[in-house]
């Protein structure tokens, strides 16, 4: 199968993070903080050593504010329900994903969107400078959308955040292993990742990077400290990963660190974003299909793009390739405020999402496919 639906989790992970995982199944397979034998306490030493991996690729100070979650909807939810409290107001971005407008609507935070430019990044900015009230305690933006790839200045917001004193909060789900993120650079406070995507670790595997503290706990139970005291600790890292951790998929996060730093993840970016340019360039030169953006510049979008057949459904589309034996995802990709920004509420749209694996012949392949007068008739037909 060509698998076009990375944004969701990268299709192919490399070997190395296969041989990783079944590592710490063979080697590695006792409970972490829990226990005080030898196999636990090596255990203890293999993923701290992870945690400092994971610190210095996202330029953070600390290793020990290194959290390891399910998944970056954990991470997200950790953030806005750990620190938000009533009377807040906080700020996102019109591309935000359901993992941060849902919350958001259970708490009944006060929020302000602030929308972006697809094309400027100075209105964004400003945009997001505006929205400033009284009393907004966060921003929380995405640092890419997982519709349409636009990325947003990270680095230009952050600036915003400590010159306003605010604190500042990146989903990286579509950003991590893509672009490069600091966050002591760009005066990120919170960073949440899915690690199982650009990062190309197992799935189910979510990491929340934290420059400041959270106050509040969303899981309580066991951590392997304090157990006479029924009042569970606050305290960054162990108080946030109660119950046994996912060795096995901690140990596939240092592994695709190391894949990510290995390749060099400016050249995958570039390598990436030209297949998806390809795709563009030859979907916008026939009448026939639908585009959202403008064309995926360097720097101004991630390897994500979304288009429609004109007067075809998405899912319907989505389902024909999938008889080609082609994987994208069609519909809303829990993403209803980035549909909204690009008019496609209703039909939803195609997203190609490409990763390192994918290359110039599956690209071809894709295009012969869905431009095909076949692939046209059986999809009407259908």
């Amino acid at each position: 199968m060509i698998y076009f639906d990375n944004a969701a989790t990268t299709g192919k992970k490399p070997e190395t993070v296969i041989k990783a995982v079944v590592n710490a199944l063979k080697n590695n397979c006792a409970n972490p903080g829990r226990s005080g034998h030898k196999l636990s306490v090596k255990t203890v030493d293999e993923i701290y050593k992870i945690r400092e991996k994971t610190a210095n690729f996202f330029g953070l100070e600390n290793a020990e504010k290194v959290i390891f979650t399910h998944n970056c909807t954990t991470s997200i939810n950790m953030v806005l329900k750990g620190v938000l409290k009533r009377g807040d107001h906080i700020i996102v971005s019109s591309l935000e994903h359901n993992a941060v407008m849902r919350p958001l609507e259970k708490m009944k935070i006060p929020y302000s969107i602030a929308d972006v430019s697809l094309t400027d990044d100075n209105i964004t900015a400003e945009n997001f400078k505006r929205a400033i009230k009284p009393n907004t305690r966060m921003i929380f933006c995405t640092a890419a959308s997982n519709v349409c790839g636009k990325i947003l200045p990270i680095e230009k917001i952050g600036e915003i955040c400590k010159e306003k004193g605010i604190l500042f909060a990146v989903d990286a789900a579509q950003g991590a292993g893509v672009l490069p993120i600091n966050m002591q650079k760009m005066n990120i406070d919170y960073l949440c990742v899915a690690a199982h995507k650009g990062l190309y670790a197992p799935m189910s595997s979510g990491i929340l990077l934290c420059r400041k503290d959270i106050e509040n706990t969303i899981l309580e139970g066991g951590t392997g400290t304090g157990s006479l005291d029924f009042k569970h600790p606050n305290i960054i890292p162990e108080g946030f990963e109660s119950g046994t951790l996912s060795v096995p998929n901690i140990f596939g996060i240092g592994a695709g660190i190391d894949y990510v730093n290995q390749k060099g993840i400016e050249k995958i970016y570039k390598s990436e974003l030209n297949l998806i340019k390809n795709i563009y360039f030859s979907l916008r030169n026939n009448p026939i299909f639908e585009l959202y953006t403008p064309e995926p510049l360097y720097q101004s979008y991630v390897p994500v793009l979304p288009f429609n057949l004109k007067g075809v459904s998405s899912e319907k589309t989505a389902a024909m390739l999938d008889e080609y034996n082609i994987a994208v995802r069609g519909g809303l990709h829990c993403a209803p405020s980035a549909h909204k920004v690009l008019k496609t509420t209703e039909k939803g749209a195609v997203r190609v999402s490409v990763a390192t694996f994918n290359n110039e012949n599956e690209v071809g392949i894709f295009l012969n496919t869905i431009k095909s007068e076949k692939f046209i008739k059986n999809l009407i037909k259908n």
